[in-house]
């Protein structure tokens, strides 16, 4: 599963909070599941704004899913800023881009990467 995010945000949208719904509810399946939360960025902005933006994705989506009772000790998560981009929207070295909205929506996302089972 992936979630996207707006841009310039880290907040947990209400269509992407259901998608998490499921993941808690394997999660909860599996009790000695472990999953690695990677965020990500578009690149708008500078990559050092992107590092700390993608960092912020991947801490609220942790504790959203901390917050719905999964405990802390089987997630971990880290920013990969734009440094992992899914399409050819990469903005350097302008910072400029001629992608299209939709284009840069699938780069602003948390992954889950199940760890351990």
């Amino acid at each position: 599963k992936i979630i996207y995010f707006d841009l310039d945000k880290s907040f947990i949208r209400p269509d992407d909070a259901l998608e998490l719904v499921k993941i808690v509810d394997v999660m909860e399946q599996n009790p000695t599941m472990e999953i690695d939360v990677r965020s990500h960025t578009d690149c708008r902005q500078t990559a050092a704004y992107n590092a700390a933006l993608s960092d912020r994705r991947a801490k609220s989506t942790m504790a959203w899913l901390i917050s719905k009772g999964i405990a802390k000790n089987r997630l971990t998560g880290k920013g990969y800023g734009e440094s992992q981009l899914v399409n050819d929207c990469g903005c350097e070295p302008t910072n400029q881009s001629n992608c299209s909205e939709e284009q840069h929506q699938a780069n602003r996302r948390s992954e889950f990467i199940i760890t351990k089972l």
